[in-house]
C-alpha cells in the first residue's frame, strides 16, 4: 500500500472501474470515508486489489468529475467536501428525559479526582501489577474497601474477606454459582426481576418474600430455602427499612438453618433524614455476605463492586470467579483505591447526597400539590415509589409519560413482581438519574403527566 495513503477496505467486482466508483461512492455517502480524507495512491491501490493501475486512475477521474473527489499535485486525491442526504442519525428527535431507577446523575461523576487518581495509580504501579494477578481483585483494592466499608457501613471487615467483581450483578452471578447446591434463593417481592434471572440461570429456584412496610417478611422463608436476598437498608423498590424485629428473625433463620443472607447495599450511603441504618453484615460476619459498589455512587460504567465473603464461602466463591474467568481490569481498580485512600469517594458522596436529598425534597413538595399520598419508604436513596390505584393506570401513566418526553418505570411495567396477579401498582421515580440541567423540566413534566391520576394508598 502507498506509504501516504491509508488501509482501505472496498468490495470490488466485475466490470472493474465501474465496481470500485460505487465502492468509493458508497464509502463517501455512508460518511464511511469522511470530507478530506486522504486516498491511497492510484499505484498502491491497484497493487492492493490485484488490478491493473489504470483501472484505478479511470476510476477516480469520474469520481473527481462527479465532485465526490479532489485531485491535486503534490497533495494526492481526497475525498470532497460534499453535501449529503440527512441520515437517521441527522435526523433531529425528541429529546426523552430518563426518569427510571437504577443509575445516579452521571454528571456529577467526579471527572478530575479519577482522573487524577488514575494518573497517580499507574504511575506508582509496578510492572507485575499488570499481570493476571489475584482474582479477588488487587491488594490494593481490598484494602481499601475493607477499611471504607467497616468505617462508613459498619461493616466487619478485613482484606482478605474481600472480593472484587465488576459491580453486583456479577456479584450475584459469582454468589449463585458458589451455592449452586443450595436449590432456593429467597428474593424480595417485590424485587428486581434481573437477579431472579441470574439466580434461574445458576440452576436455582427462586421464592418470594412479601415486602411490607418493615422490609421483607421472615416468616415467609420456603423450608427449601438455604440463602435469602436482602437489600435491608433501602428496599428495592419499595424505599423500606428492614425493622429490627425481622432483622432478628432472618438472622436467626441463618444460623438455625446453615443459611445465608445476601445483603445488596446498593445505596446504602444515601440516607437524608438521619445517619443511614448500618449493615446487617456486622451482626452476624459468619452468616451475612455484604455486597456493595461503586454503581450508584460513581458510575456504573466503572464496573466496580465488592463482596464481603464470609470464611466459609471465600473457597467456593473463588472457585466461581475462576471458571467464569471474569475479573476486574488493574487500572479501575488500582485507581478505586487510590480515591478511596484519600478521601476523596467520600468528599464525592458528601457533594452527591447534599443534590439527591434536594431532589427528593422537591419531588415530595411537588406531588403534595397534587395528592395527600405520600412516597412510599424513608428518605433515601435515588429512586422513590409512588403508589398508584391500578396496574392499568401504571401502564397508563407510562404511556402519558413517553408521549411527554419521560422515561418512566411502574412496578407491572418493569417485571418487579414474582407474579402480576393482585400485586399492587405504582411508579418507581428515578429522581437520582436527570443530569443537572434536565432535573427541573423533568420534574415539571412529570407533575404535568401526573395531573388527575389515579394515586391511591397501599
Amino acid at each position: 500500500m502507498d506509504k501516504l495513503g491509508i488501509d482501505l477496505h472496498l468490495d470490488v467486482g466485475e466490470p472493474r472501474a465501474r465496481s470500485i466508483e460505487s465502492a468509493l461512492r458508497e464509502a463517501v455517502t455512508t460518511g464511511r470515508l469522511p470530507a478530506g480524507t486522504r486516498l491511497p495512491g492510484t499505484r498502491g491501490l491497484a497493487e492492493d486489489l490485484g488490478i491493473a493501475r489504470g483501472t484505478v486512475v479511470a476510476a477516480y477521474a469520474q469520481l473527481v468529475a462527479e465532485g465526490w473527489l479532489v485531485s491535486a499535485t503534490g497533495s494526492g486525491t481526497r475525498v470532497a467536501d460534499v453535501t449529503l442526504p440527512p441520515t437517521p442519525r441527522d435526523i433531529p428527535v425528541r429529546r426523552v428525559v430518563d426518569l427510571r431507577p437504577g443509575r445516579p446523575d452521571l454528571s456529577l461523576f467526579p471527572h478530575g479526582p479519577w482522573a487524577a487518581a488514575v494518573k497517580r495509580a499507574l504511575a506508582a504501579a509496578g510492572t507485575g501489577s499488570m499481570d493476571y494477578g489475584d482474582p479477588a481483585g488487587s491488594r490494593e483494592l481490598r484494602e481499601a474497601v475493607a477499611t471504607y466499608v467497616s468505617r462508613a457501613r459498619g461493616v466487619r471487615a478485613e482484606a482478605g474477606a474481600v472480593v472484587i467483581t465488576s459491580g453486583f450483578t456479577h456479584a450475584l452471578a459469582v454468589l449463585a454459582r458458589a451455592l449452586r447446591g443450595s436449590g432456593t434463593i429467597a428474593t424480595e417481592d417485590p424485587g428486581l426481576a434481573h437477579h431472579r434471572r441470574l439466580i434461574h440461570g445458576a440452576g436455582l429456584e427462586t421464592a418470594p418474600l412479601r415486602v411490607g412496610p418493615d422490609g421483607a417478611d421472615p416468616a415467609e422463608i420456603p423450608s427449601r430455602a438455604s440463602a435469602v436476598l436482602l437489600t435491608p437498608a433501602h428496599q428495592h423498590p419499595r424505599g423500606v427499612v428492614l425493622g429490627q424485629a425481622a432483622r432478628t428473625a432472618f438472622l436467626a433463620w441463618a444460623r438455625d438453618r446453615d443459611g445465608y443472607i445476601i445483603e445488596d447495599d446498593y445505596d446504602g450511603e444515601f440516607r437524608y433524614d438521619k445517619q443511614p441504618v448500618g449493615a446487617l453484615q456486622a451482626l452476624d460476619p459468619d452468616r451475612v455476605i455484604f455486597a456493595g459498589s461503586a454503581s450508584k455512587a460513581l458510575a456504573p460504567g466503572l464496573r466496580l463492586g465488592w463482596l464481603v465473603v464470609p470464611p466459609r464461602l471465600r473457597i467456593p466463591v473463588l472457585d466461581a470467579l475462576a471458571a467464569t474467568g471474569a475479573t476486574v481490569g488493574t487500572p479501575g481498580q488500582l485507581a478505586l483505591a487510590d480515591l478511596l485512600d484519600r478521601g476523596d469517594y467520600d468528599r464525592h458522596v458528601r457533594r452527591a447526597r447534599v443534590v439527591y436529598r434536594k431532589r427528593r425534597t422537591e419531588l415530595a413538595a411537588r406531588l403534595a400539590e397534587l395528592t395527600e399520598v405520600p412516597l412510599d419508604g424513608v428518605p433515601a436513596g435515588l429512586h422513590a415509589l409512588l403508589p398508584l390505584a391500578s396496574a392499568r393506570e401504571e401502564r397508563r401513566l407510562v404511556d402519558a409519560g413517553l408521549e411527554g418526553g419521560l422515561q418512566l418505570a411502574g412496578l407491572h411495567a418493569a417485571g418487579y413482581w414474582h407474579s402480576a396477579e393482585g400485586a399492587k401498582a405504582g411508579l418507581i421515580i428515578g429522581y437520582g438519574t436527570p443530569p443537572q440541567h434536565a432535573w427541573r423540566p423533568a420534574l415539571d413534566a412529570l407533575t404535568e403527566v401526573l395531573r388527575g391520576a389515579e394515586i391511591a394508598p397501599w
